[in-house]
């Protein structure tokens, strides 16, 4: 029998349909007993694991309490012990403190029974004394009344000499011709003579004893600083030579009709003076630096050749930088000789200006240099502040360098400058003290002022105008023979002593020591002059008689 196609392909279909469902149905089934099978494992070793922790559990919990039993009885039994030795130790201590109990109340007692001793034997002395002191009473008694009759005879003697005094005072008064006062007042001027004499030599034989000792001691630090110290004096002029390459060159620095050299004038505010000196031009000038500021640029002017009014400003202007950097290097260099640090760069400056200042013809840059190396070493010698000493040395004339700017003393000019650049006040002491302006504040104010004297003094140090020094040794004897009591006066050492001879029957010892502080004094008043003046007053007696 034909089948048909699409039937056969249908049937096929269902009959693969109904295999596969077969298969899948076959698979879950295995797969079921597969899993089941797994399960009751699983379950088996899980009932397994269960009965083995609770084993393990049981025997935990058995040692655990075998554990616990022992811990209690160990600590049952430290706690035995532990209260068995404390009351070891309480008792032991109880022990210890009746021990000092008894020492302490053994010792007590026997305080007790000395205080007892104590207390029986002063109630003993007591006693002893209230007797000694009823048996003075009696005494005191019986005294009392022989001081009673005894000042009643005083009383009496009393009125007789009153009386008797005063018959023999108006027998003096009529005899003398003298009130009682006027006894009385001649009386105490003697007595205060004879005190004031007396005072006198006592005050002239210690200050002679503390002048010895002392000039001694300075004269012993003062040689060992000069000997130290080996210095060189030049005088300076107002006036500077600049060195020409010939006379034609004169002709240039005039210019036509003048015009160079009164350019050159005005700018520099110094004197040119041409004369028939041959390849030489001199510049004048009081102020020393504008004299040194001309002469460089004169020089340069020379040197270059080209010499015209606005080639002058130029060249002046640049000879003025140079001469300022200059001050600073020499400013540096005079701190760094006298090993002053820490100095404000404009008193570094003005230190520098020194080289170009001078005081009575001795540079001051040396000079000030000079004054820091003795003061320093005068300070090193005595064992004072050796930094201070030099640093009160190197600038206690720094106000010269202002004087021709500003108003005033050198010595105001320099405790202006000092303070305002904040220098510290032993310092401004020393500056303004070196000439007793001021009282001296410290022993290095009293080395920077001998060390300024001694600087000062030096031979050649200082020159000053024939004029003046005539009027000064002519004023020297005037304040001296204007004193009361001079006889002569002498001025010797090129001004630096006067000797007074007095009258020797107007002037004693007393007063000649006197006479010679009131010179001084005056002196110091009314002039003004380098170093010191030494007053010496002479008085000699000549006793002459002629025998036959």
């Amino acid at each position: 029998m034909d089948l048909d196609p699409t039937a056969a392909v249908v049937a096929a279909g269902v009959a693969g349909v109904l295999v596969g469902i077969l298969i899948w149905h076959l698979f879950l089934s295995a797969r079921r007993r597969s899993l089941r099978g797994i399960t009751e494992a699983a379950q088996r070793e899980a009932d397994q694991i269960r009965e083995s922790a609770d084993r393990e559990v049981d025997l935990l919990r058995s040692a655990a309490e075998r554990d616990a039993a022992s811990i209690r009885l160990a600590g049952e039994e430290a706690a035995n012990a532990a209260r068995e030795r404390e009351l070891n130790r309480a008792q032991q201590e109880a022990a210890e403190l009746r021990e000092t109990t008894n020492r302490e109340l053994q010792l007590r007692r026997a305080e007790l029974e000395r205080t007892e001793q104590r207390l029986a034997d002063r109630e003993s002395r007591l006693s002893d004394r209230e007797e000694r002191v009823r048996t003075d009473e009696i005494s005191v008694g019986g005294l009392r009344d022989a001081v009673a009759r005894r000042e009643e005879r005083a009383r009496a003697r009393e009125v007789e000499l009153e009386s008797a005094i005063q018959e023999v005072r108006h027998e003096l008064q009529r005899v003398a011709g003298m009130t009682a006062e006027e006894a009385a007042r001649q009386l105490r001027q003697e007595i205060e003579d004879e005190a004031r004499t007396a005072a006198l030599a006592s005050a002239r034989q210690i200050r002679e004893q503390a002048e010895r000792d002392a000039e001694r001691q300075a004269r012993r630090v003062i040689a060992m600083a000069t000997q130290r110290l080996a210095a060189e004096h030049t005088a300076e002029t107002t006036v500077a030579a600049v060195a020409l390459p010939n006379d034609e060159m004169k002709g240039r620095i005039i210019g036509r009709e003048g015009r160079n050299i009164r350019a050159f004038e005005l700018a520099t505010g110094v004197d040119v003076i041409i004369d028939d000196t041959p390849d030489t031009v001199v510049v004048s000038c009081f102020d020393p630096i504008r004299r040194e500021v001309a002469r460089r640029a004169l020089e340069l002017l020379v040197a270059d050749g080209r010499i015209h009014p606005g080639r002058i400003e130029e060249v002046v202007v640049k000879a003025q930088a140079d001469l300022e950097a200059q001050l600073m290097e020499l400013g540096e260099r005079a701190a760094y000789d006298t090993q002053v640090h820490g100095l404000h760069p404009e008193l570094i400056r003005l230190v520098g200006r020194m080289r170009y200042r001078s005081s009575y013809g001795q540079n001051l840059y040396e000079h000030s240099k000079e004054v820091a190396w003795l003061a320093g070493m005068m300070a090193a010698e005595l064992g004072l502040d050796v930094a201070l000493a030099r640093r009160g040395g190197l600038l206690h004339d720094i106000g010269k360098v202002l004087t021709h700017e500003h108003e005033g003393t050198h010595v105001q000019l320099g405790v202006e400058v000092a303070r305002r650049h904040g220098e510290s006040e032993p310092v401004i002491n020393a500056i303004e003290a070196h000439h007793d302006d001021v009282p001296h504040q410290s022993s290095e104010s009293v080395l920077v002022q001998a060390a300024d004297a001694i600087s000062g003094s030096r031979p050649g140090a200082r020159r000053e105008a024939f004029e003046s020094y005539v009027k000064r040794l002519t004023r020297l004897e005037e304040i001296a023979g204007a004193h009361q009591g001079v006889e002569k006066t002498t001025v010797i050492q090129a001004g630096r002593e006067v000797r007074v001879i007095v009258k020797p029957e107007e002037v004693d010892d007393a007063g000649a020591q006197a006479l010679s502080e009131s010179i001084a004094r005056r002196i110091e008043a009314e002039l003004q002059y380098p170093g010191q003046i030494r007053v010496t007053v002479i008085r000699e007696t000549r006793a002459t008689e002629v025998a036959k």
